[in-house]
C-alpha cells in the first residue's frame, strides 16, 4: 500500500473517531468500529480485509482477557457482597495505616503485575480500591489510578512480562540487569504515579453507591474523607466479616498459580510438569480457580439461586467494558495490519536523534498508532537493535528505552484504557483522558529523563 495513503487513512480514522466520541450521540463502541473502517478503507485496505481484521482483532483482543473480565467481576461481585473486601480493606488500613491507601495500592500493583497480565491484575484487585473507597471515603478514582499506575509500571519495565522480556532478548541484554534496573526506575514512577494518584482523586471525587451497583459523584473536601474516625469504628461489623485468610484466598491463588507458571518457563522446566503448569497458570484458568474458591468459601451458605444472582449481577456490569475494549482491539488491529506503524518506525529511526533515544521515539509513535505496549516495546527494539548495535549502547538501557517509550498516552485503542476508566466508573471522554491518559503520559515523559540522566552516569 502507499504509505502517504496509509497516513490518511490513520489521519482520518483518529479524526473522525474523536470526532463522533466528543460531538456526536454515537456511542464509543460504534465509534470505533467506524473510525476501523474508515482507516483500513481509507488507508488502502480491501474492504473484505477490512472486516476480517475488525473481527478478528475485536475476538482475539476478548479472547485473550474477556474471559478473565468476565470471571473477574463475577468473582468481584461474590467478594463484595460476603464482606470480604470489606475485611480486605480493614486489613490493608490495620497493616499500613490510615491515610496511605494510595501508597498500599501502587505498591501491590508493582508486585501483581510482574506474574500477572496488567488486565488481569486490575479486574482480579477491583474489589479491594472499592472496599477502600467506601470506607475511606477517599475517591475510588483515586485509589484505581494508584492502582493502575502500579500495575502498568512493572507491565512495561520488569521480567518476565512478555514485553520487557522480548525487548531483552532481541537487545541481547542480561535478563537479570534489566529485572534490577526496572526495579530501581520502577520505584520513582511509581511516586510520581501516588502523587497523580491523590490530585485526581480530589479532582474527580466519586465513590461507589451503598448496593456497589453505581457511583455517586460530589465535591472533594478535606472534611469529606474519614480522619477521626478510629479504624473499628470505620468496620462496625468486623466480627461478621469473614476472616483475612477466606477473603484473600480468591485474590491470592490465580497470583500463586500464575507465577508457577511463569517461575517454570524461567527455569526451563519440561515435560509434562511443565504443562500442568501452563495450564492451571493460564490467566484464564487461574482466575476460574479463584472464583470457583470465592464460591465454595464465600458463599458456601448461600443458595444456589443467590449465588447465580449476584455472579448475573457482575457480568451485567462488565458488559459494555467487553464491548468497548474488544472494539478497542479491533481499531489497533486494523492500524497494526496496514503496515502505518512500520513505516512511520523506519522514518523515525533514521532521524538524527540521541542513540539511547531511538527505541524510546519509535516504541512512543508505536504506542500512540496500535495501542498495545509489549508490540510496542518489541517493535521499537526490532528497529533499532541494529541500529545501536554498533553505537555502544548499553543494551539495558536500550531495553529500558523501548519499554519505557510505550507507556505514552494511553487512549482508545489501548484496552486497559476501557479496563481502568470503566472498572473507576468514568464515562465522559475527557475525564477519561484525565483518569488515565495524562497520567501515562507523565510516567512516559518522567521514565525517559530518568533514563538519558541514568544512561548519562552509567551506560
Amino acid at each position: 500500500m502507499n504509505e502517504m495513503q496509509m497516513i490518511l487513512g490513520l489521519v482520518v480514522g483518529v479524526f473522525l473517531l474523536i470526532f463522533l466520541v466528543l460531538k456526536t450521540k454515537i456511542h464509543t463502541f460504534i465509534a470505533l468500529i467506524i473510525a476501523s473502517a474508515a482507516t483500513g478503507i481509507i488507508g488502502g485496505m480491501l474492504p473484505s480485509e477490512v472486516v476480517a481484521n475488525i473481527t478478528g482483532g475485536f475476538g482475539s483482543t476478548l479472547g485473550s482477557i474477556g474471559i478473565i473480565i468476565g470471571f473477574g467481576v463475577m468473582m468481584g461481585r461474590i467478594l463484595e457482597v460476603s464482606g470480604a473486601a470489606e475485611r480486605m480493606a480493614y486489613t490493608f488500613i490495620k497493616v499500613l495505616g490510615k491515610g496511605k491507601e494510595e501508597w498500599a495500592l501502587a505498591a501491590t500493583g508493582l508486585v501483581v503485575s510482574i506474574p500477572i497480565f496488567v488486565d488481569s491484575g486490575f479486574v482480579i484487585l477491583s474489589p479491594l480500591y472499592k472496599a477502600l473507597s467506601k470506607k475511606t471515603k477517599k475517591s475510588v478514582v483515586g485509589l484505581g489510578v494508584a492502582l493502575a499506575a502500579g500495575l502498568i509500571i512493572t507491565h512495561h519495565l520488569v521480567p518476565p512480562t512478555p514485553g520487557p522480556l522480548g525487548a531483552a532478548g532481541i537487545f541481547g541484554a542480561d535478563i537479570g540487569q534489566v529485572i534490577l534496573w526496572g526495579i530501581v526506575f520502577s520505584i520513582p514512577l511509581m511516586i510520581v504515579g501516588v502523587i497523580y494518584a491523590k490530585y485526581i482523586g480530589k479532582k474527580l471525587y466519586q465513590l461507589p453507591t451503598e448496593d456497589d451497583m453505581g457511583w455517586e459523584r460530589g465535591e472533594y473536601n478535606e472534611e469529606s474523607v474519614e480522619k477521626n474516625i478510629s479504624i473499628e469504628d470505620m468496620f462496625p461489623n468486623l466480627d461478621r466479616l469473614p476472616s483475612a485468610f477466606v477473603s484473600f484466598a480468591p485474590i491470592v491463588l490465580p497470583i500463586i498459580l500464575i507465577f508457577l507458571n511463569t517461575a517454570s518457563s524461567a527455569l526451563g522446566v519440561q515435560g509434562t510438569l511443565a504443562e500442568v503448569f501452563a495450564f492451571i497458570g493460564s490467566p484464564t484458568i487461574a482466575v476460574a480457580a479463584g472464583l470457583i474458591l470465592s464460591i465454595y468459601t464465600l458463599a458456601a451458605k448461600e443458595t444456589r439461586e443467590d449465588v447465580l444472582t449476584r455472579m448475573e449481577e457482575g457480568v451485567a456490569s462488565a458488559g459494555i467494558i467487553l464491548l468497548i475494549t474488544g472494539a478497542g482491539g479491533a481499531f489497533g488491529f486494523i492500524i497494526r495490519e496496514s503496515g502505518i506503524g512500520d513505516y512511520l518506525a523506519q522514518v523515525i529511526s533514521r532521524m538524527p536523534l540521541p542513540a539511547i533515544l531511538v527505541p524510546f521515539i519509535i516504541a512512543t509513535v508505536i504506542r500512540l498508532i496500535q495501542g498495545s505496549g509489549t508490540v510496542s516495546m518489541i517493535t521499537a527494539a526490532s528497529i533499532s537493535a541494529p541500529i545501536l548495535s554498533s553505537l555502544n549502547i548499553n543494551p539495558v538501557f536500550a531495553t529500558m528505552s523501548a519499554c519505557m517509550g510505550a507507556m505514552v498516552f494511553s487512549y482508545f485503542n489501548d484496552s486497559f484504557f476501557w479496563v481502568v476508566t470503566r472498572m473507576v466508573g468514568i464515562t465522559d471522554v475527557k475525564e477519561q483522558f484525565r483518569t488515565w491518559s495524562i497520567p501515562t503520559t507523565i510516567l512516559w515523559a518522567t521514565g525517559g529523563v530518568l533514563l538519558v540522566i541514568v544512561n548519562g552516569i552509567f551506560g
